[in-house]
């Protein structure tokens, strides 16, 4: 399954959740029912465990913009780390390079962010680096290329990021539009509201 690059309201309004990293202009609370003609009725009916299970996959999936097959991989490599399996998933899929710099503030969702990456406008260690699944470490330092400092789109996300909490892990400069990885990020940073347990258990079966 590839990934979703239709409209991001109607994928919020389907999964019933917010997702921090695939924002919309658009407001989501006047229509709370999931997109679709018969959309009121799929509310109210009773949902399956294997329902539940499959939207807080999906919720992930969405958030973090990587296809069914990048995710198995994910899940499978986060279920040979130590720790828990669910909490190891979320903290690799938020070491990738597209969310720092999306929770670094360089860019208003992380589908920009995925954009200005591709374009080779982001710099890791002083090296060019296009590919959007390339995970940080602690001690990194990823900054943004000259010509895309001053960009009005960058220059928009890093004024309005200014307004929000910023991650602990993350050692942020705004004026030179740059970005140190202190520490890998924790469970707790995760923005996302998902029941990881649950992606266990769908990927367990």
């Amino acid at each position: 399954m590839a990934r979703y690059t239709g409209p991001r309201l109607r994928k919020v309004r389907a999964l019933g959740a917010e997702l921090p990293s695939l924002t919309s202009k658009r407001p989501t609370d006047k229509k709370k029912a999931p997109p679709g003609q018969h959309g009121a009725l799929r509310m109210r009916s009773k949902s399956s465990t294997y329902k539940l299970q499959l939207v807080e996959k999906q919720k992930i999936r969405f958030n973090y913009g990587v296809s069914e097959k990048q995710l198995r991989k994910y899940f499978a490599r986060a279920s040979q780390m130590r720790g828990n399996t669910g909490s190891n998933l979320l903290i690799l899929l938020e070491s990738r390079l597209d969310n720092i710099v999306f929770r670094a503030g360089f860019a208003p969702t992380s589908q920009s962010s995925r954009q200005m990456i591709g374009h080779g406008h982001v710099l890791v260690n002083g090296r060019k680096v296009d590919k959007c699944n390339f995970l940080v470490s602690a001690g990194d330092v990823i900054e943004l290329r000259p010509k895309v400092k001053e960009n009005p789109i960058v220059l928009q996300a890093v004024d309005k990021a200014k307004s929000s909490p910023r991650p602990e892990y993350l050692e942020i400069d705004d004026n030179a539009k740059s970005v140190k990885i202190l520490a890998l990020p924790k469970r707790e940073d995760v923005l996302l509201e998902v029941q990881e347990i649950m992606v266990v258990e769908f990927y367990s079966h």
